[in-house]
């Protein structure tokens, strides 16, 4: 399979498990907004959400086993740096109503004007740090 078909795949899938989840259950597929509603509501509230995060977390580890040479890249960050980017992150999906799955993925096809500035504010920031990072 080449990187395109891959990555084809892979958009495929999550256009048909964020339908999915919008379509059966009527909820948006934002995963810090999953994440975060996971942590703070009582357990009978959030089957779905743990579901949800078990099937994330084991595709990956699926994913890792079986197909290991998509795992073959390295991180040249330090932890500390890994962390602060972390928190940032974080920040920033609380700040921005959600992260780049929910604007981008979830927020577009529903014609979110919200979801478009937000999309586009993450997208102009990834690329001005792509280009900072490869002047220096």
């Amino acid at each position: 399979m080449t990187d395109y078909q891959a990555a084809l795949l892979g958009g495929g899938i999550i256009g048909v498990a964020t339908s999915s989840l919008l379509l059966f259950n009527g909820r948006v597929t934002g995963i810090s907004g999953i994440v975060g509603s996971a942590l703070s509501k009582n357990f009978s509230e959030n089957l779905w959400r743990y579901i949800f995060l078990i099937g994330l977390i084991s595709g990956g580890a699926f994913m890792k086993v079986f197909f290991p040479e998509y795992f073959s890249y390295e991180f040249n960050f330090s932890y500390f740096k890994t962390i602060i980017a972390g928190l940032f992150v974080g920040i920033g999906t609380r700040l921005g109503s959600g992260c780049t799955s929910g604007h981008g993925v979830c927020g577009l096809p529903r014609l979110s004007i919200r979801s478009l500035v937000a999309t586009l504010t993450f997208m102009f920031f990834g690329i001005l740090t792509v280009y900072i990072e490869g002047i220096r």
